[in-house]
């Protein structure tokens, strides 16, 4: 298999420290890039201003927060990246990101931050395995 772009969806979990070790050891042995992914929680259209603007700017920064993490480790391991914070349901975003940047694979942590963690997936990782045509690697 010949991967040449990497989707790396992270939230800043254990889980996702771990599926970002495997993408760099993969990046790094392949020459692919990475696309860092963020998927954050999308704002309510009836919020009403300025409640809407101000929870956009909390939730932006707490995904920057997120994404400066493993936008470091990519850099340290001189990884050729991209990255994108998108609004949305995580699963669906995950699947549609990775059709839109023509991702050869996808790496993501078997479970996220999620409170209410799946018995053996998270729902985002279900979601993801049974509605994309791509590979998933599943990173514990």
């Amino acid at each position: 298999m010949n991967v040449t772009r990497i989707l790396l969806p992270v939230d800043g979990s254990r889980h996702s420290d771990a599926a970002a070790e495997m993408a760099i050891s993969i990046a790094t042995g392949d020459n692919a890039s990475v696309v860092l992914l963020h998927v954050r929680k999308p704002v309510p259209t009836g919020l009403g201003q300025p409640n809407a603007d101000e929870l956009l700017d909390h939730l932006t920064r707490g995904a920057e927060a997120v994404m400066d993490h493993y936008r470091g480790r990519l850099a340290a391991a001189d990884v050729d990246h991209t990255d994108l914070v998108v609004g949305g349901d995580v699963g669906e975003t995950i699947t549609n990101v990775a059709k839109v940047e023509k991702c050869d694979l996808i790496v993501m942590g078997s479970k996220g931050k999620s409170g209410l963690e799946g018995l053996i997936l998270g729902s985002a990782t279900h979601t993801v395995l049974h509605a994309t045509d791509l590979p998933v690697l599943v990173v514990k």
